[in-house]
Order: C-alpha cells, then structure tokens, then sequence
C-alpha cells in the first residue's frame, strides 16, 4: 500500500500553486491521473519517486518511510522500488536493447532480462541500438528496462502520448499484460479517456495542484448518468454550423462519426474536446465493407 500525504509549491506559467495532495494506493491497483496540463500530475509522480522532495508531509510504503519532513528523512530515488518511464523514453543511445536491460537490473539477473525480452516480444530487437528502432518499439524497450529493475510500483508519464491510435492500443494491451504478469502496483497519467477506462481500477483527477475527484473511472467520467443502448468515447475533430443544426466531426477508435446536435450545442463543446457518445435506441444494419 502506498500511503501519500505531501505538499509542495510549484511554479507554473499561469503563477505558484500548491500541490497539496492525500492518498491511498492499494497494492497491485492501476492508478491513471487526470488533468489539465499544469495540474501537478508529473510533480506528484516526482515527488513519489524521490526526484523531487516535497517541502512538508509523509510517504509510506508498505510500511517503510520514504519520505518524513519532522524527522527529515528522504529516500533516495534508487532506494525506492520504483520503474520510472519517462515520454522521451531515455534510453542510452550507445548500448543495444539488450545492454539497455542489464545495465538497468540491479541484480543482473541474466533470466529475468532474457524473459523480459520474451515477454516484451523484444527477441529480433535485442541488438540493434534504438536509432533503429521505432516509436512503439522504444516504447516497449523502455518500459521493459523499467521492470529489469523488479520494481513493485511502475510509474509511467504519458507513456503513449506521441503513438498512433493502432501501436497505442497495442501496447496498452501489452502494458496491462506486464502489469498483471508481474503484480506491479502502476500509476499512469494519460489524457486519453478511452485508455483510462480501458486501463486502470482507479482514476484521479487531478486539478490545481489538489485531489478534486478519485475513484472507480468509469463512474467519474460517466457520471451524467447518460443512458442508451451503446456509449462510445470520442474526441471533436470539426464543428459545423448548418441553419438550426449542427454537424459534429468525431473520432472514436479508429472511426470517424459525424454527429447532429442543436444549434446551442456548438456553445458546449469545442474542437479537442472529448466527449460520450450514446443513442436511446439502436438498430445497427451491417453491410459488406466490399460493395
């Protein structure tokens, strides 16, 4: 369990703000945080991980103290059974896939890294260096090198931000996949809805440095109790004002939906904006992809 109870002032563009945070983890959850960006989310997994001390509070974890401003104790970060992996994936550009893992085992576990790479599909990859290796294969790499350390808590920065929707969907199949192959405690921020919900047990949203909401995602983020036969999450590529309507351009998955609305609605969404997608009554009618 990690038990989390800190605050600490951030400057940010828009001025200085406390993050002010109070938390429970329980053990082998999949914890995604929410927010705007300059909401203290990369701070709070900072501060987790021993990279940024807090200014006053108490880390607990597993009933070890990894942080205790009174008694001014602070672990440091290569202490802590964390895997950390970071958006630019910061591999070692002169070592091989496979020396980028053993270099990061703290035990050079030769097993360990040789199911590592098994496991991670990684096995034609284990030599080449990652110049020649694509965005999703780094990616892979790089969250394989965070579990050679055998950490107990993964955390993991926007992971998936910079893949197309088709290598994402893939690896967070393959990163829910090491989660549970390896009873990893994971904390994740994301801004994509449909991988949260996908994902995670536990969602906390995260706004001006403070906890505003957490718990179960699918309750968070669909809780305008919208009723109907099918829910779709979507993102606002286009809107479209015609006469009294308006047409909405949406992407959901891999499909791209317009969407008729009132006029009015063109005041409630904008472009970027996600969004949930339900109809009172469906009838689907398939046809052939072929005619």
């Amino acid at each position: 369990m990690i038990e989390l109870s800190i605050n600490k002032e951030l400057h940010a563009a828009n001025g200085h703000f406390d993050l002010q945070v109070e938390l429970r983890i329980e053990k082998g959850n999949f914890v995604s945080i929410y927010g705007k960006s300059g909401a203290g989310k990369t701070s709070l997994l900072k501060v987790l991980a021993g990279l940024m001390p807090p200014d006053s509070g108490e880390i607990n974890v597993k009933n070890q103290i990894w942080f205790d401003a009174k008694k001014k104790i602070h672990l440091e970060p290569q202490k802590r059974n964390i895997g950390f992996v970071f958006q630019d994936y910061a591999l070692f550009p002169n070592m091989t896939v496979k020396e980028n893992l053993v270099y990061a085992s703290r035990y050079g576990n030769l097993s360990m890294i040789e199911e590592l790479i098994e496991v991670s599909d990684l096995g034609e990859l284990a030599h080449r260096k990652p110049e020649f290796l694509s965005g999703g294969q780094k990616q892979r790499v790089a969250v394989a090198r965070a579990l050679a350390q055998k950490p107990e808590i993964l955390i993991l920065d926007e992971p998936l931000s910079a893949l197309d929707q088709e290598m994402r969907q893939e690896l967070q199949d393959y990163i829910l996949l090491l989660h549970k192959k390896f009873d990893l405690t994971t904390i994740m921020i994301s801004h994509d809805i449909g991988e949260i919900v996908k994902m995670s047990d536990v969602l906390i949203v995260l706004e001006k440095g403070r906890i505003k909401e957490m718990g179960n995602p699918k309750s968070l983020l669909f809780k305008s109790n919208v009723s109907g036969k099918f829910q779709l999450t979507g993102k606002v590529l286009n809107i479209e004002k015609q006469d009294f309507l308006t047409i909405f351009t949406v992407l959901t998955g891999q499909e791209i939906v317009k969407v008729v609305g009132e006029e009015a609605d063109s005041a409630r969404f904008k472009i970027g904006d996600t969004v949930l997608l339900a109809a009172m009554a469906f009838s689907p009618l398939m046809y052939s992809r072929n005619q």
